[in-house]
């Protein structure tokens, strides 16, 4: 397999200088906008160029289909949301089969940088109900996956051995999943039928927040699947917190049910990914790691499984 490019700001700079000279963004002569790597994680290089566009350059072939695929899905989800989606201004190929996306910049910080105010939680609880609307059939012509649901269970249980190892550490009580029972765990298993558009990745950095707190956009649809809503339940409660994001996803029309699987996928995967970064398994930040443990484990009202009635909706 032949070993793919690694670009350069040299490689960036021209690039950008040529996209931008036949572009309306673009200014005649000169160096071209200041090039500037972003060091998040993720798996496309992304650049920041000058104050108003990003470049991303898919690594590998896999990254480049979704790539394709992701500036058509964005296109079709944009009439559905009540937040901004990127704009491409140029695509196309940076190196042989290896696509790139030269993107407006949406004006904003991060959930990571500021706190959604209860009007961004509103717009959140906007995003999930428009996802809801985007016609799966639609999304499945692009090429966008099915995803089957994960096994609250199977998850439980890893995180209950997870957990003893993180008590060795002090980091975390693993007496406090035992509220979670395998009864209850079966109690929220995902409902057949319910799989809707989902972005599959709804962590701080890919929401675009605003000082005062509104969710102005959301990033990077690349992971995007026709899937269990309560994964970006989960990741709300990774991004905001568990009371933010089970609020949003009730005022999206969401029941007890897949707002409690959502705040479960989440506690349950927070306390792997900590486990996993401190055996070593895991290279993302261990403050990220930890905060996010923190906000999945905020105590909310709607905590027990046992709580729910027979009647209680599905959303």
């Amino acid at each position: 397999m032949t070993q793919a490019p690694t670009p350069t700001a040299d490689t960036v700079r021209r690039l950008v200088r040529s996209l931008l000279k036949e572009s309306a963004a673009g200014t005649a002569g000169g160096a071209g906008p200041d090039v500037r790597p972003v060091t998040e994680g993720g798996e496309h290089s992304t650049w920041w160029v000058g104050t108003r566009h990003v470049l991303r350059l898919a690594p590998d072939r896999e990254a480049a289909l979704r790539r394709r695929r992701e500036l058509r899905l964005r296109d079709l989800v944009r009439p559905h949301l009540p937040v901004a989606v990127p704009v491409s201004v140029a695509h196309g190929e940076w190196a042989p089969g290896l696509t790139y996306t030269l993107d407006t910049l949406l004006p904003g910080g991060t959930a990571e940088e500021h706190d959604v105010s209860a009007v961004g939680e509103a717009d959140l609880a906007g995003l999930l109900t428009g996802l809801r609307e985007v016609p799966v059939r639609q999304a499945e012509t692009l090429g966008v996956p099915r995803v089957a649901p994960r096994s609250l269970e199977a998850l439980r249980r890893m995180a209950v051995h997870a957990a003893e190892r993180l008590a060795a550490d002090d980091e975390f009580d693993p007496a406090r999943l035992h509220q979670l029972t395998p009864p209850g765990a079966a109690q929220l298993a995902a409902q057949p039928g319910s799989a809707v558009l989902v972005h599959h990745d709804l962590k701080g950095e890919h929401l675009v927040v605003s000082a005062d707190g509104r969710v102005r956009g959301v990033l990077d649809w690349t992971g995007a699947a026709v899937a269990d809503p309560a994964e970006d339940i989960a990741g709300l409660v990774l991004a905001v917190g568990s009371g933010a994001a089970v609020r949003a996803a009730t005022l999206a029309g969401y029941g007890a049910r897949p707002c409690l699987r959502g705040l479960w996928l989440a506690r349950c995967d927070t306390v792997l990914r900590l486990t996993d970064r401190l055996e070593g398994r895991d290279d993302s930040p261990l403050p990220l790691l930890r905060t996010q443990l923190h906000r999945a484990w905020e105590p909310i009202l709607l905590e027990r499984v046992t709580d729910l009635k027979e009647g209680d909706p599905e959303g």
